[in-house]
């Protein structure tokens, strides 16, 4: 069709296709300028920024890192504040190669803090093989959750791996017969795991054999052999307190000398188990097991009390509570205190009883009757406290 002038109308179609092409080109070309600007961007030749090397590290290399981390920390926080340093790490720190090796103050739990999340991990380091992990859910099981079976077998894993406090712990609940009734005590095999633990250099251990040789508990009797351990218990714990920093040694004033003999046994924040020859030994620091049997029982509803009639062990530093009614022995000169065992006895009573006990003529226990042979479940002889004072 043509105009007046004698042109033709130009056609819509073709128009149209020549317009579609033209902005086709046009967004191409842009589309490329925008990768080319976000090449740019990403280039580290063009920005000058470099990657992170730490992510061109291998896992092997930090997990061999992360090991020698937690088996040098000296609080949880030390583990925490790496987990949540990026998602890498808190994945490795998972492993269980780093979980085993992790040390006894990383696993530190307190009893108010105590959830399903800390029995989870302390699982976690166990099914690992941390033996420490073992030992600690293990008291807290058979103990303060009263899973007897589940926390006997874990300390018992960590006994097979020569964990000495294990295989102590395992000679009490065999001396006591916890758990169970009177009838389940086994003295032959507390004696038999008192001298492994002893072997491997736990001093209650050592001091509890010595008592059982003195007495011929579990064992045939020999006051000699028995007189040497407590010796040796002694001296080893001189060797641990000399092996403290400088600043405990001297803030405590430990090497004294008393001339006279009932000065020598003075009240202090010491343990002078070595004060008959002069010396004033710092008391030795607690398990973290058992600093958290002492919390959970004293912070517990209950006051303090395990249970109904059943007691705590009077030593501050072990917080083991009895199974059952009279499961522990009881001085049998003042009647106030009882132990699970002859460590926590001779502990004790040159810590803090000996100037505390003072002779009664009878005493009766909560329910009326006198309780108390020197062999059963009641009170300590005569032939006791002579032994501890030895």
């Amino acid at each position: 069709m043509r105009t007046r002038r004698g042109f033709c109308y130009p056609n819509p179609k073709v128009n149209m296709c020549i317009e579609n092409k033209i902005v086709k080109r046009k967004r191409n070309d842009f589309s490329g300028i925008g990768d080319r600007r976000k090449r740019s961007k990403l280039s580290p030749e063009i920005t000058g920024h470099h990657p992170d090397l730490f992510d061109s590290l291998p896992d092997d290399l930090v997990v061999s890192i992360l090991c020698k981390l937690t088996s040098s920390a000296a609080s949880p926080a030390d583990f925490v504040n790496v987990l949540i340093t990026c998602k890498r790490l808190n994945e490795l720190g998972h492993h269980s190669l780093v979980l085993s090796k992790a040390s006894q103050k990383m696993l530190t739990v307190k009893a108010q803090n105590w959830s399903e999340s800390a029995q989870r991990f302390l699982k976690q380091c166990a099914d690992a093989g941390n033996v420490e992990a073992c030992y600690t859910l293990g008291m807290i099981r058979f103990y303060c959750l009263q899973n007897r079976g589940s926390g006997a077998s874990l300390m018992a894993k960590a006994a097979i791996s020569s964990h000495a406090p294990s295989l102590y712990s395992l000679a009490v609940i065999q001396f006591n017969g916890s758990g169970g009734s009177k009838n389940d005590k086994d003295l032959r095999a507390g004696v038999a795991l008192c001298a492994r633990a002893a072997f491997l250099g736990h001093i209650d251990a050592l001091r509890e054999l010595g008592h059982c040789l003195q007495d011929g508990y579990g064992v045939k009797q020999n006051i000699a052999e028995g007189r040497r351990f407590l010796v040796q218990a002694n001296a080893r714990e001189l060797a641990a307190v000399l092996s403290m920093t400088p600043s405990v040694l001297t803030a405590g004033g430990w090497m004294t000398w008393n001339p006279l003999p009932h000065h020598r046994h003075g009240a202090g924040s010491g343990c002078p188990l070595l004060s008959d020859f002069g010396c004033n030994v710092p008391a030795p620091e607690a398990h973290p097991a058992n600093q958290f049997l002492t919390e959970w029982f004293l912070n517990s509803s209950k006051g303090g009390v395990p249970g109904s009639g059943l007691r705590l062990c009077s030593h501050a530093g072990c917080g083991r509570p009895e199974s059952r009614r009279h499961e522990f022995r009881r001085c049998s000169v003042c009647g106030t205190v009882n132990y699970c065992s002859r460590a926590c006895q001779a502990l004790d009573w040159k810590m803090r009883h000996k100037a505390e006990c003072t002779p009664v003529e009878r005493w009766i226990d909560e329910d009326g009757e006198n309780d108390g042979n020197d062999n059963g479940d009641g009170e300590m002889g005569e032939d006791d406290q002579n032994m501890v004072e030895s």
